[in-house]
């Protein structure tokens, strides 16, 4: 009876051991699998297959601990990859930039704002005074909003626009409520001026209909309160095309300029890592 007690015991160890055994060198498989993805610089299959460790072999922790310095160097590399990337195309993109903000003026309040805009020459707000047109202009890190302008002799109290062609086409402004701010009223000399600005994701829409419809004829409907129309002008059109235009290469500088101070960040952190991995494991003097 002992005998037969005994020999369960054995192979029950056994088996343990050989699935141990078995697990460890299918996580070390994986691992040098993940290292030569590393190397050939495919980091995103790299990282999948690292992560797959965790899942599939969670008690291999010598394993884990390979794969987690790995990991912090694939994602070094990444990084670095990324501020090359930046590095090449900045340059083009600041010509590029360089040559479109000619035809801009840049506002900025020193004391109010921390991000100035670039609007284009012609509409300038002291070139049109006293008429109801649709304005643009761009943020320096390439948020573009439109307004719409309102001048009369009595309020409508719009808050929003419609834009339409011809054959039925249209897109609309969100609704932007009064508040002082983004939609503001004045009187003056008995006439009353209205301007409601929408910005990004409020206009998105109704920028994009009129970068591609810049040579049809626009109907502009003010929106939310009297009923008041106007049909677009071709110079505010070409306005608005030119903006894009801008926006585009800002919004391409900023978000660049993002990443790379992000990468850098990331590889300091990560190295820091890295050589206090390398201090715990170093041997005792």
């Amino acid at each position: 009876m002992m005998n037969r007690f005994l020999l369960i015991s054995i192979t029950l160890a056994t088996a343990l051991l050989t699935g141990c055994d078995g697990d460890r060198k299918a996580a070390q498989a994986r691992l040098e699998k993940a290292r030569a993805m590393y190397e050939k610089g495919e980091f995103f299959a790299a990282k999948n297959e690292i992560d797959s460790l965790r899942t599939f072999y969670p008690k291999e922790v010598g394993v884990l601990k390979e794969g987690l310095t790995l990991m912090r160097k694939v994602e070094i590399s990444e990084a670095e990859r990324n501020i090359a990337f930046c590095d090449s195309l900045l340059p083009i993109k600041q010509a590029e930039l360089e040559t479109l903000k000619k035809g801009f003026v840049f506002e900025k309040d020193s004391l109010y704002e921390e991000i100035g805009n670039y609007i284009w020459k012609q509409q300038t707000i002291e070139r049109n005074v006293q008429r109801c047109y649709v304005r643009c202009g761009v943020s320096e890190e390439g948020e573009m909003y439109l307004a719409s302008v309102y001048y009369g002799g009595r309020p409508i109290e719009h808050t929003g626009i419609r834009l339409s062609l011809k054959d039925g086409q249209f897109a609309t402004t969100a609704s932007i409520p009064y508040d002082g701010g983004l939609n503001y009223r004045f009187k003056d000399m008995g006439n009353t001026t209205e301007v409601v600005t929408y910005k990004g994701g409020h206009c998105v829409d109704a920028v994009k209909f009129l970068y591609d419809n810049a040579k049809e004829r626009v109907k502009v409907e003010y929106t939310g309160g009297k009923p008041y129309i106007i049909y677009m002008a071709e110079a505010d059109k070409q306005a608005v095309v030119n903006t894009f235009n801008l926006a585009t290469v800002l919004s391409d500088i900023h978000n660049m300029t993002t990443l790379k101070a992000k990468s850098e960040k990331k590889i300091a952190y990560l190295r820091g890592k890295l050589d206090g991995d390398g201090q715990a494991n170093a041997p005792e003097p």
